[in-house]
């Protein structure tokens, strides 16, 4: 949510091109955790879905560093949000590899 609010600040002429991609990317770090637990009876497949979601994390950190060398933000609202997403990126590895604690389960509980 911080992402999109600051990027309602972005040049108008960046609406399809930077904000639009900074936002898409954002928005799919959550979604695909939500996916990722919903498969989470498949180990693979919650794998997967959670190296979509750092995938997506990085891009958005890519488009940050376009931001800021772009001057739509300031170097501190930067390093603030690269470094929400390097802890985001850091849990999601760490659960890529204990996945086998997020992943057994059983349905009679």
């Amino acid at each position: 949510m911080k992402i999109h609010e600051l990027s309602k600040t972005f040049p108008k002429e960046e609406l399809y091109a930077l904000t639009d991609q900074i936002r898409r990317s954002s928005r799919s770090v959550s979604a695909n955790i939500s996916e990722a637990w919903g498969k989470r009876k498949y180990e693979k497949s919650f794998i997967s879905k959670l190296t979509d979601s750092e995938g997506e994390a990085r891009e958005t950190q890519t488009w940050l560093q376009f931001a800021t060398e772009c001057s739509y933000m300031s170097n501190e609202q930067f390093e603030n949000l690269n470094n929400q997403y390097n802890q985001i990126i850091g849990m999601l590895v760490n659960m890529m590899i204990q996945s086998k604690n997020w992943c057994s389960f059983s349905y009679d509980k």
